[in-house]
């Protein structure tokens, strides 16, 4: 698999959004993404408790710890290249989580219109 150009989506380089936990589609710390990535991973999110909760009351369990996949749970704070659809749906929810923008990958784009990104973006 080779990925995208790493470009955020205000044209700069693509940041990293975390190594701890260890995050991104090829699990490199950045939001990358290539053909392969159909959920497009590509939102730096930066979790809240309210998306922490949304995200499993639709299916999405982030917070639990699965050990069996080497996955502590998520929490408050962390940082995690989530699923533009997923975040698009949160944020029409009215609990869309922060966004790390220069983190986010600017294929995010093709999901998310920049101006919702930039209403939950942490780093404008």
């Amino acid at each position: 698999m080779k990925p995208d150009a790493s470009i955020n989506v205000l044209g700069g380089p693509l940041h990293s959004c975390s190594t701890d936990p260890i995050t991104g589609f090829f699990r490199d710390g950045h939001c990358n993404t290539c053909e392969q990535d159909q959920g497009s991973h590509t939102v730096c999110a930066v979790m809240t408790a309210e998306f922490l909760a949304f995200s499993k009351y639709v299916g999405n369990d982030l917070s639990t710890p699965r050990p069996e996949f080497h996955f502590a749970g998520l929490k408050p704070g962390d940082r995690w290249c989530l699923c533009a659809a997923r975040f698009l749906q949160a944020a029409d929810e009215g609990c869309g989580p922060g966004v790390h923008l220069a983190g986010t990958h600017q294929r995010a784009l093709e999901i998310v219109p920049l101006d919702v990104l930039k209403r939950h973006g942490t780093d404008v």
